[in-house]
């Protein structure tokens, strides 16, 4: 049986926030099928990164998410603004979040958070050669701290389960196998 894509039919907003909507659509799921309360979460595409500095630390950031009622350590990354091409944000996010600047910046994983139920991407990328160049410039409702770990240290926090964001998990495990590859 061939896989085919929804037709959507109508859609509603139910919220229009800067960093969130949600819509409810109609959809003809093309098997006979109208699905008329379908949720879906649109959010604005994000960047991650594994950032490597000059004597190969993998940065990461800890801070509190509201959501899961927890302090997560994550890799560093944020929201595309507007029509900021990706990898001028995740640069713009590293020295805004870490102060870091870095000699190189390479695309190594596209994701979709949930696919399910959101329609955002993650564009993962790997940076190396960072140096610290310049103090924290968090936006308001950031409070961060930076933290090093050697690759070593890292793999171990990813196979005692310490990093607990999905999507930085991910992120961690392409930047590993394409540090991998490199050698």
């Amino acid at each position: 049986m061939e896989i085919l894509k929804w037709q959507r039919l109508s859609s509603k907003y139910l919220v229009r926030e800067k960093w969130a909507t949600l819509r409810v659509d109609t959809c003809d799921l093309q098997n006979g099928t109208i699905k008329d309360d379908y949720y879906v979460l649109e959010y604005p595409n994000w960047v991650n990164a594994i950032a490597l500095t000059q004597d190969r630390k993998v940065i990461l950031v800890r801070q509190y998410r509201h959501g899961g009622d927890i302090i997560s350590l994550e890799v560093p990354g944020g929201v595309i603004d507007g029509d900021e091409l990706p990898e001028t944000a995740i640069k713009r996010e590293l020295l805004e979040e870490t102060g870091y600047t870095f000699e190189s910046a390479e695309l190594i994983a596209t994701l979709y958070p949930n696919p399910a139920t959101a329609n955002n991407v993650t564009y993962t990328y790997l940076l190396q050669g960072g140096i610290k160049t310049d103090d924290q410039h968090l936006d308001e409702h950031e409070i961060l701290n930076v933290e090093e770990y050697s690759i070593q240290e890292v793999k171990q926090l990813l196979i005692d389960n310490k990093i607990d964001q999905a999507l930085h998990s991910a992120a961690l495990f392409y930047g590993l196998l394409k540090l991998e590859a490199l050698k």
